[in-house]
């Protein structure tokens, strides 16, 4: 008789990330304010309990701990982090404007072309990113493509907003599937509309 083999008891934070279909950020958060249940090994590795993480998946929310003095009244869920890449300066100011007007829970960071989006990619490990194609030295299109080979691509969804058209974007090798693409001018409505369904979906888990 074949012995079936039993899961580990305890996910890495990556893969739990992956299996609640949330950013490895934000399950970084959620082991620190006690939505997720874990441990650091002698080496230091964090390992989060697969019985905690199917709890939320199964709707079930692990009381969190008070929140500290200084921060209590801060609304929940976490800030969502978004990052903008464009080249132009005018339409970053635009972007943050717009945002902040919104009075939803999200912070803004900027990058003007696709090698420093990659940098602070690997620093802020943002929810979203919404980028030009059009950029000098590293383009929108390269900066896809050198995060769809890289593990720094799981859990940021991806927004396009250009200048180019579906057939000079085509002429260029195209984008991978299920990348929502949009020309400009920049459509404010549809991003927020984006934006508030990130929110929702984070708000779930609460």
């Amino acid at each position: 008789m074949q012995r079936t083999e039993q899961p580990e008891p305890f996910l890495t934070t990556r893969e739990a990330a992956k299996v609640l279909g949330i950013s490895l950020r934000t399950a970084q958060v959620w082991v620190e304010n006690g939505q997720l249940d874990a441990w650091k090994t002698e080496g230091g590795h964090r390992r989060i309990s697969r019985n905690s993480v199917q709890r939320l998946l199964d709707g079930e929310v692990t009381k969190r701990p008070p929140a500290p003095a200084e921060t209590q009244g801060t609304p929940y869920p976490e800030r969502i982090k978004i990052l903008i890449v464009e080249d132009d300066s005018i339409l970053l100011k635009l972007y943050k404007t717009i945002f902040a007007s919104w009075k939803m829970p999200v912070d803004v960071i900027t990058a003007g072309n696709g090698v420093d989006g990659l940098i602070l990619i690997g620093k802020e490990s943002p929810d979203l990113m919404i980028t030009d194609l059009s950029m000098p030295g590293m383009d929108g299109i390269q900066l896809i493509r050198n995060l769809a080979t890289s593990s720094f691509r799981d859990g940021i969804e991806i927004v396009v907003v250009s200048g180019l058209d579906s057939e000079e974007i085509a002429a260029q090798g195209g984008l991978p599937e299920g990348i929502p693409t949009f020309c400009k001018p920049i459509p404010f409505a549809e991003l927020k509309s984006i934006v508030s369904s990130i929110v929702e979906r984070r708000s779930a888990y609460i």
